[in-house]
C-alpha cells in the first residue's frame, strides 16, 4: 500500500513537518527493525527505551519519513520530519488514515472491564456469525475474520497491526467488528482514531496497578474510552457495578444499562444454576442457556443487551444465544471417569477468582470438596498476591498454591507472597507445589469422586513464561492426562 504524507497527516497534535508532504509511504513501523525502504517510523518513547534513539539507524535502511518528538540534529533532505507533541498518542490517528479509516466501514463495538471482556466479545462474535453476518473479532484469545483466525499477541494489539486488521476486514465484508479495548490501549493510544459504534463496560476490580499505580487512574482509563464515544455512539454500563456510573459521566453517547440486581434497562433474573447451564428469564421469557454461573449471565446480559441495541429481533437473539456454549479457558468443565469435577478458568484477579468460587459454592452440595489450584504472575501486580491468596482459603477446602506465569520472578518468592494473605487457621489447607503440572496432579489424587477441582489463572494459554522462554503448557491437557491415568 503506498501513500504520500500530505494525505495522512491527520493528527492535531503535529508541530510542524519538515520537508515534503509529498514523500510517498509504503509502511508504518514501530520496530526499527522492521524498517525498509519508504517506511513511516515512529520514534516512540517507551518506558524503557527510547526510540529516537534509532532514527539514524532507520534513515540508513531507507525509511522516507519519521515521526519524532525531538528533532535530531542530522536531517537529511531525503526524508521528512514530522515533529509531534506525542508519538505514541499520534500512531492510532496515522494509521487510521493510512488504512483508508477502516473502523468506519463497519459497526465496531468495544468491551471494556476487568472481567468478561473475552466471553461477552467471543459470543457477541459468534451470535452476529449465527445470524449470517461476516465478523470481525478482536480478543485475548485470537483474532478472527469470518472463518480466517489469527492469534492473538496482546488483548488489544497496537494501532498499525489493529488498522490493518480493521483494513483486512473491510476486504472480507465485515458487517461488524467486536473488540476487547484494555485499559493499557486507551491510555497508550492503540484506539485513536478509530470510530466506535457502541462501548460496553463489564465490570472494574482491582487489577493492572503494576501499570496504572492506582486504582483511581485504572478507572480513569476505562472512563476515558467511554469520555471519547460521539453522539451517534451506544453506552452499555454494568449498572451493578459500583463504578458504572462513572463511565457515564461525560460521554456524549446515548446511555443504556443492564443488570441482575438493579434496575435498569435490561435485566434478567437467575431461575437455575448448575454445572450443566443457567436458566434465566429475560423479558419475561424463561430460556437455558449452555454457560454456568452468575458472572455468565451477566454476559449473556450484555450480549442480548449489545443485540439489541444493533436492532436484532429480539427472539432471534435469545434462540441463537441459547445454543452457544463457553469461551476456551472460561469456566471449562471436564469429568473423569470416577466423577471428579476438573475446572480451568482464567480467573487471573481476586474478583475474577471470588466470582468462580462464589459460583461453585452456590452449584454445589456440602458433600464435595473444593480444590483449588492457583499461582499469580511474575512482573505484574504485586499487591494482588496475597489477596488472591485469601479468596482462594476462604472459599475452597484445600489450596494449592503453584507457579503461573513466573516470567523473571523466582515462582517461590511469588508464592511466599501469596502466603502472606493464608490467615493462621488456613495454613492447615494450603499446599505449596511450585511445579505446576505436579500441583494440577496432587489435586487430582486428593479427590475423591464428585470432589470439584478449580485450576485457576491460565485458562486457554497454552505456555508457561519462565525467564523469557515460553514453554508448552495447557492446563486443560494436564488436566485430561492426569484424569486419563486414574
Amino acid at each position: 500500500m503506498s501513500k504520500r504524507l500530505k494525505d495522512i497527516a491527520v493528527y492535531s497534535g503535529i508541530r510542524a513537518i519538515h520537508g515534503s508532504s509529498e514523500r510517498e509511504i509504503l509502511s508504518l513501523e514501530l520496530d526499527s527493525r522492521k524498517v525498509g525502504h519508504g517506511a513511516m517510523f515512529f520514534a516512540v518513547k517507551g518506558t524503557s527505551v527510547d526510540a529516537h534513539q534509532y532514527i539514524p539507524e532507520v534513515i540508513e535502511k531507507g525509511a522516507s519519513v519519521v515521526v519524532c518528538s525531538d528533532m535530531p540534529q542530522i536531517q537529511p533532505e531525503h526524508v521528512t520530519f514530522v515533529e509531534v507533541d506525542d508519538v505514541q498518542q499520534s500512531v492510532g490517528y496515522f494509521a487510521s488514515a493510512y488504512y483508508n479509516h477502516p473502523s468506519s466501514s463497519f459497526k465496531l463495538i468495544g468491551i471494556t472491564g476487568t472481567n468478561g471482556k473475552t466471553t461477552t466479545a467471543t459470543m457477541l462474535f459468534n451470535l452476529f456469525s449465527d445470524l449470517g453476518h461476516v465478523c470481525g473479532l478482536v480478543s485475548t484469545v485470537d483474532y478472527r475474520i469470518g472463518e480466517k483466525t489469527y492469534i492473538s499477541s496482546h488483548t488489544t494489539p497496537d494501532p498499525i497491526r489493529l488498522n490493518a486488521l480493521m483494513a483486512e476486514m473491510v476486504n472480507a465484508n465485515c458487517a461488524y467488528c467486536f473488540m476487547e479495548v484494555s485499559s493499557h490501549a486507551v491510555v497508550q493510544g492503540r484506539i485513536n482514531g478509530l470510530h466506535f459504534d457502541g462501548a460496553v463496560f463489564t465490570n472494574i476490580t482491582h487489577d493492572h496497578l503494576d501499570y496504572h499505580g492506582t486504582f483511581e487512574n485504572y478507572i480513569k482509563a476505562k472512563k476515558l474510552f467511554f469520555d471519547h464515544l460521539s453522539i451517534d455512539a451506544f453506552a452499555l454500563v454494568n449498572k451493578d457495578d459500583r463504578n458504572s456510573m462513572v463511565m457515564m459521566q461525560n460521554t456524549k453517547a446515548s446511555k443504556y444499562t443492564y443488570a441482575l440486581k438493579s434496575a435498569a434497562d435490561f435485566s434478567c433474573k437467575i431461575m437455575e444454576c448448575d454445572f450443566e447451564g443457567l436458566l434465566l428469564k429475560i423479558d419475561q421469557d424463561e430460556v437455558w442457556f449452555n454457560l454456568i454461573g452468575r458472572f455468565n449471565a451477566y454476559n449473556l446480559l450484555a450480549v442480548y443487551s449489545v443485540a439489541f441495541l444493533l436492532e436484532v429481533n429480539r427472539e432471534d437473539i435469545l434462540m441463537h444465544l441459547s445454543k452457544q456454549h463457553g469461551v476456551n479457558g472460561r469456566f471449562e468443565v471436564y469429568r473423569s471417569s470416577n466423577g471428579i469435577i476438573g475446572i480451568v478458568d482464567y480467573a487471573h484477579t481476586p474478583d475474577a477468582l471470588d466470582n468462580v468460587l462464589a459460583t461453585i459454592n452456590e452449584i454445589r452440595s456440602t458433600n464435595e470438596h473444593l480444590i483449588t489450584v492457583v499461582g499469580c504472575g511474575g512482573n505484574r501486580d504485586k499487591e494482588k498476591r496475597p489477596v488472591m491468596a485469601g479468596v482462594a482459603v476462604r472459599k475452597s477446602d484445600k489450596v494449592i498454591l503453584t507457579s503461573d506465569n513466573p516470567r523473571d520472578e523466582d515462582p517461590e518468592n511469588i508464592i511466599t507472597e501469596m502466603m502472606a494473605g493464608v490467615d493462621a487457621v488456613s495454613y492447615k489447607k494450603t499446599l505449596k507445589i511450585t511445579d505446576r503440572k505436579e500441583a494440577i496432579r496432587t489435586a487430582v489424587l486428593m479427590s475423591k469422586p464428585k470432589d470439584i477441582i478449580l485450576i485457576a489463572g491460565k485458562g486457554h494459554e497454552t505456555y508457561q513464561e519462565i525467564k523469557g522462554v515460553r514453554h508448552p503448557f495447557d492446563d486443560r491437557k494436564i488436566l485430561l492426562e492426569v484424569f486419563k491415568d486414574l
